[in-house]
């Protein structure tokens, strides 16, 4: 670490001293010296931009490098950056030559979901400060991976990209679930409906553009041909698991964190199929029903990609159902809806800081060296496994699933083909 990072952690801890806010992040760009200056680069950088702007933000925040497999993206954006904030940073089209330079402090990971695994295990061993976007992984395995990795390095500082744990309007929500106000609850119910989940229709496969580093982007998935529509990601196995990863780990994870969920389901029973768009590009699942059984409750999830409404007049959102009411929110409010008298009606709304202040704590925890950041890889883990389960079952064809944590293994001999990817050479899959 430099010189620079060392004053500037060691000064923070007198301003940590005269916080009086809670962990959960509401730290201003104001409340660091511009004289202590922390450096960032960011790898990934369409997905990743936004993030690193509440990074930049931060006067004592400087982006030195961008990284991106597209030249003209990463040139761009440099020269917004540039012109913005006076900052010019070094470009690279290799992730990996950000990591051995040793005055970066912070990587922000904002690849596609199948790089994540690889680019997080090599900053770990950097001994790089990590925001990885969600889901944290396209497999078990590969988040199993990220945890050991982070456990065997525990001097860094990780936060998932899982920003409604910042957010005061979810922090306020969760009490309330947690308060007991409901009752004895039942149920959790998310979903997501999103016009982005149908993929146009198929096209032919075409050369790669001449900007773009194609075999770089494919990285450890398999080499297939270049086509625009499975270069939108998202919605192809090898790169992405649809709405289910892009929503579920948000919107699941508030289920997991107002009903004290630390493991995986007892069973697993998921339904779905190409129903609503069978004509498109896209390999996911644009209607999905996933019901997760525990002892006392149920979880549930549904996605239905290419229209956009749904429950409570929310194309998105959760609810809590208790014999008192129930709680229903999105990242714009949440309310009450009380079982006749029992408990009043509520409506609160957001004050749309989330990303600010997940980026926030997410600084004060590398000031301070809390590994306890509003999200961690563990969280992070658990909420992706959550999603993959969901998908797993219906390429399953819905057969029930059981995950054994200790052996690794699901019930049906058949699921476990979709544990762990298979890398392409030169790529190696962590520990292997």
């Amino acid at each position: 670490m430099n010189i620079n990072r060392r004053n500037f952690i060691k000064s923070s801890t007198v301003l940590a001293a005269s916080l009086t806010l809670p962990m959960f992040g509401r730290v201003s760009a104001g409340n660091v010296s511009a004289n202590d200056t922390i450096n960032v680069a960011l790898i990934g950088c369409r997905r990743g931009w936004s993030v690193l702007l509440k990074f930049l933000s931060h006067k004592n925040v400087r982006c030195l490098a961008l990284c991106d497999v597209k030249q003209d993206l990463r040139e761009k954006l440099a020269a917004n950056l540039t012109s913005k904030y006076g900052i010019k940073p070094d470009l690279y089209n290799d992730y990996r030559r950000i990591l051995e330079r040793k005055d970066i402090d912070i990587v922000i990971i904002g690849t596609p979901d199948h790089w994540h695994c690889l680019q997080f295990h090599d900053s770990c061993l950097a001994g790089k400060d990590i925001y990885v976007e969600k889901p944290i992984a396209n497999s078990f395995a590969e988040c199993d991976a990220m945890v050991d990795v982070a456990n065997k390095n525990k001097n860094v500082i990780i936060q998932v990209g899982q920003q409604q744990r910042s957010d005061k309007l979810w922090i306020e929500a969760i009490d309330y679930v947690k308060s007991g106000k409901l009752g004895r609850i039942g149920r959790f119910h998310a979903w997501a409906n999103f016009n982005y989940g149908a993929m146009k229709p198929p096209v032919p496969d075409s050369p790669a553009p001449a900007e773009l580093d194609y075999d770089m982007w494919l990285g450890p998935a398999r080499a297939m041909p270049f086509n625009a529509r499975r270069f939108g990601w998202r919605m192809f196995w090898d790169y992405g698991g649809g709405l289910m990863t892009d929503w579920g780990v948000h919107l699941l994870d508030m289920g997991l964190w107002g009903m004290d969920v630390k493991t995986l389901p007892v069973k697993t029973f998921s339904a779905g199929g190409k129903f609503l768009h069978p004509e498109g590009a896209h390999e996911t699942f644009d209607t999905m029903n996933v019901t997760y059984q525990f002892e006392d409750f149920l979880m549930s999830w549904e996605n239905n990609g290419g229209v956009e409404t749904g429950p409570y007049d929310k194309r998105y959102g959760v609810l809590f159902r208790g014999t008192n009411g129930t709680l229903v929110a999105d990242r714009l409010s949440w309310a009450i809806y009380p079982e006749g008298e029992k408990i009043p009606a509520i409506e609160v709304k957001s004050d749309n800081r989330d990303l600010q202040n997940h980026v926030d704590n997410f600084l004060e925890c590398v000031k301070t060296r809390n590994p306890n950041t509003a999200c961690t890889i563990e969280n992070g883990s658990l909420c992706a496994k959550y999603a993959h389960l969901g998908n797993i079952g219906v390429r399953m064809g819905g057969a029930a699933l059981v995950y054994d944590e200790q052996a690794k293994k699901f019930n049906l001999p058949d699921a476990n083909k979709y544990l762990k990817p298979d890398y392409r050479s030169p790529w190696i899959f962590p520990g292997s």
